[in-house]
């Protein structure tokens, strides 16, 4: 009986010790502004001799994980445990329910294997991701007719056939495929795959003299959902392939549906008798989204957000507003820029002004480095500070000037992407080091006078809002 305690209690010191070293490696790889916000979020939950089960708090922070560092985390693991072939992600609050929480990795032979995969498929390859459904896909009057063309699809096999989508860059396409599937694949036999994978398993059943089984395979499912179509232009082997399987899988009655970044008519470099194929199904547009859709974006992603942070991040509302009226073309971006702010109050802890959004969000919105010139900035400086530019470009160093200049040389490093010779050029020639004293000298003098502080803030409303009316 004692030596299983003893057993048990070495194994869990092992275990402590191992999830420690852990975690200054993901510190060490990822540094310290990932590891903070999301992998320190990880929590050790059980060890077992060939996989490990770790928890999150939520679904969002597991599924961000999973997409964004889930093979450097492998890499990082099976270093410390090589006999480790699985990774099990568990949601914390719900660890009794974990089988339909799970996010989870095989390893075998040295290759990743997500479980989702299709099961006896040669190929073992499935995009189809649960936490992209159409009760979490946020609609408006730019995509609504995708919206509901894709349900129907959904409820009814080829009613539309085919099914095609057309949009920009992160307009909300695969989302709606991810859909599709998901909500086919419980009666149907569902394949989604992206134009790129397909060409990549083609080639290589080529290669490998296995060209039948790549025909039966994708000639035998019911439901086909292929993303990024365009990316098939030129490619002529593949696209006569893709054709026979097109027209096996129409007469069929197999639901085919297709995703792309423009419509059929302007595909370039592919067959006319594919576009023609395109062309006669249903073919909707999912164009950009207006106001009301890109602030109900920003309303939903900041609610989960403030849920992430312990409702700490709390985004006022005319930032919101700011934000959904300045990104105007890509839904990715919108939330991209959700997600600068979060790592900006994450590490100065506090939420950013409008002044430091715009910022922050400079090179996605219309502030644009060349809109601000250092010439510009040396201007609204020098009436601020009632001094001719010649006296701030002197060599002088009289008090009166060297906070001024400074004060320009600062804001110049915070508003532009100039270099540090080119601000030094800029200044009468000075060297990069009084530009790096410069930006330091205000830095440190910045956290204890307030009168400094509010200067600058007043000459970055100048400069930004000023520059910004002219043009």
């Amino acid at each position: 009986m004692e030596n299983n305690l003893h057993e048990d209690s070495a194994h869990l010191f092992t275990k402590k010790i191992f999830w420690t070293e852990i975690q200054k490696n993901f510190k060490d790889k990822f540094g310290l502004e990932i590891y903070e916000s999301w992998l320190k979020k990880i929590e050790f939950v059980e060890e077992q001799n060939n996989y490990i089960t770790l928890s999150v708090t939520t679904r969002f922070i597991r599924d961000w994980i999973t997409s964004r560092y889930l093979d450097q985390i492998l890499q990082i693991l099976k270093k410390q445990k090589k006999e480790l072939i699985r990774i099990e992600f568990v949601i914390a609050n719900n660890l009794e329910k974990k089988n339909n929480n799970i996010a989870k990795v095989n390893l075998r032979n040295g290759q990743e294997q997500n479980v989702s995969f299709i099961k006896d498929s040669y190929l073992q390859y499935n995009r189809i991701d649960p936490n992209k459904n159409f009760d979490n896909f946020i609609t408006g009057e730019s995509n609504k007719l995708a919206f509901e063309a894709s349900k129907k699809v959904s409820q009814d096999i080829s009613h539309y056939n085919p099914l095609y989508l057309y949009g920009g860059v992160g307009m909300g396409k695969t989302h709606l495929l991810n859909s599709i599937g998901l909500k086919i694949k419980e009666t149907n036999k569902v394949m989604f795959i992206s134009a790129e994978r397909f060409m990549y398993q083609f080639v290589k059943s080529i290669k490998s003299n296995e060209m039948v089984k790549f025909k039966d395979f994708f000639r035998n499912t019911d439901v086909l959902l292929i993303d990024d179509i365009q990316f098939m232009n030129g490619k002529e082997a593949m696209q006569e392939e893709f054709f026979h399987t097109f027209n096996a899988l129409l007469d069929k009655g197999s639901q085919i549906v297709v995703s792309a970044d423009r419509p059929p008519s302007k595909l370039q470099r592919i067959q006319e008798r594919i576009r023609s194929r395109f062309s006669g199904g249903l073919v909707v547009d999912i164009q950009d989204p207006d106001y009301e859709l890109r602030y109900k974006i920003i309303n939903k992603k900041s609610d989960e957000l403030k849920l992430i942070s312990a409702n700490t991040l709390n985004i006022p509302d005319d930032i919101k507003k700011f934000i959904s009226s300045e990104i105007r073309t890509s839904i990715r971006e919108l939330i991209g820029s959700l997600n600068r702010i979060a790592s900006f109050s994450k590490i100065y802890n506090k939420i950013p002004n409008l002044v430091e959004t715009k910022i922050i969000l400079k090179d996605l919105i219309n502030i644009h480095e060349n809109k601000v010139s250092i010439d510009f900035i040396q201007t609204e400086v020098c009436k601020f500070f009632k001094i001719s530019k010649n006296e701030m470009l002197s060599a002088r160093r009289s008090r009166y000037l060297v906070r001024p200049r400074q004060t320009a040389i600062y804001l110049a490093k915070s508003l532009t992407t100039k270099s540090l010779p080119e601000i030094g050029r800029a200044f009468s020639n000075r060297d990069h080091t009084t530009v790096i004293h410069s930006v330091k000298t205000i830095d440190r003098l910045r956290k204890n006078d307030n009168e400094l502080c509010g200067n600058i803030e007043s000459l970055k409303n100048k400069i930004l809002f000023k520059k910004e009316n002219e043009i």
